[in-house]
């Protein structure tokens, strides 16, 4: 099992790699101790049999580059073959600024070729590639050297099973005509954007039942500060403090060093020192935001909507049956949220837009017109006009 440690090496690969259509790709990485993920291996593959053409690349190796690897990913002539690709593409956007392209997403494809949702990969492997996975090195400290031989044939399957998998479903996508929809699926992962965190931002993942602007601006500047230290000292966020005490605080409004030792939730060693006095200025500073600047619970879509019961059950039984004629999951078409906000009187749902439209949407808004209706014929359901 071929193991690249220098950059002349990697770059030999890649110009390989380079005169064929598509080149399949993985890692492995840690990051229970850090904010950013730790990139501990590199799996690469063009195409071929087994393990010929597959590589592992090591890249805490003091003698290796990945710039070969980026340029690879830069060059659109090859296209760039991943599982659940949205952590891989992480780790190089934000250690390079580099994102893939053109990408293809196997996860993402299979879903669209009738696969079930979120399919995992070793359920691939074994429909697919008709073959099996050595699942005994799949938990493992990735950044120990040397690798064992049972590591590097665990690393090696993610990308040598892949090839079979992403000729299968590229080939069901040209016979179906749905590549495009894979394409809009795509949309996100490779925008930058999905890869920038910020810390003015973060307040926004964390869930909270209560709408007063001004427990909401506590919130924001102890999320803020969180994030921020979190990144500069490149440790996971709940080291510095977890949300259940990030909201037991901005409730009790610390001032002073004293009020912050009164915490029940708050780590002991962030009741001292920088995180303490992070801690209290965040605090200042939401009770400080002025009445015009005071934060607003993120809308949900759905708040407040009069849905129609009926009129939803219906459309669920529409999205079962256009889900079994696609053979594309239920819940990649239309979420439960979509379905409530078209009975409630919603039009600016992800399910009327783009492919989703023409599989589901259009009919859905249709039927809520009562333009259509719905009726049993044997096992089936079918669209009748009214």
């Amino acid at each position: 099992m071929n193991t690249i440690t220098t950059t002349e090496a990697l770059a030999a690969f890649c110009a390989e790699a380079a005169e064929h259509p598509y080149v399949t790709v993985d890692t492995e990485f840690l990051r229970e101790r850090t904010y950013y993920s730790i990139l501990c291996l590199i799996q690469l593959a063009y195409p071929g049999n087994g393990d010929e053409n597959a590589v592992l690349v090591d890249p805490m190796a003091d003698t290796l580059s990945l710039d070969p690897l980026y340029d690879l990913f830069r060059d659109e002539s090859v296209v760039k073959v991943f599982h659940a690709a949205r952590q891989d593409l992480e780790i190089f956007a934000v250690d390079a600024g580099v994102i893939p392209k053109p990408l293809f997403d196997t996860q993402v494809a299979a879903m669209v070729c009738g696969h079930g949702d979120q399919v995992g990969y070793e359920t691939l492997v074994r429909k697919v590639a008709r073959a099996s996975l050595d699942k005994s090195s799949r938990f493992t400290d990735w950044s120990r050297r040397p690798l064992t031989d049972a590591q590097k044939k665990y690393a090696l399957g993610d990308v040598t099973h892949l090839r079979k998998i992403y000729e299968v479903l590229a080939a069901e996508l040209e016979r179906t005509g749905r590549g495009a929809w894979v394409e809009e699926e795509l949309a996100v992962l490779t925008d930058p954007e999905t890869y920038r965190t910020r810390p003015s931002e973060a307040w926004q993942r964390i869930k909270t039942r209560s709408n007063s602007g001004r427990f909401l601006a506590i919130v924001k500047e102890l999320a803020r500060f969180r994030e921020g230290y979190a990144q500069s000292r490149n440790i996971p966020r709940n080291r510095v403090m977890k949300d259940e005490a990030l909201l037991e605080l901005a409730s009790t409004k610390p001032t002073d060093m004293k009020d912050l030792g009164r915490s029940r939730l708050l780590l002991r060693e962030a009741r001292r020192g920088e995180v303490a006095e992070g801690i209290l200025s965040a605090v200042k500073a939401g009770l400080e935001t002025p009445e015009d600047a005071l934060p607003e619970v993120p809308k949900n879509g759905n708040d407040k909507l009069q849905v129609n019961p009926a009129l939803a059950d219906l459309l669920r039984v529409l999205l079962k049956a256009r889900s079994e004629e696609t053979g594309v999951a239920q819940k990649l078409i239309a979420s439960a949220s979509d379905l409530d906000a078209l009975a409630g009187g919603r039009r600016n749902v992800a399910a009327l837009r783009g492919w989703r439209a023409e599989v589901f949407g259009n009919d859905a808004v249709r039927l809520c017109e009562g333009k259509i209706g719905l009726a049993a014929n044997g096992q089936k359901v079918r669209v009748i006009e009214v």
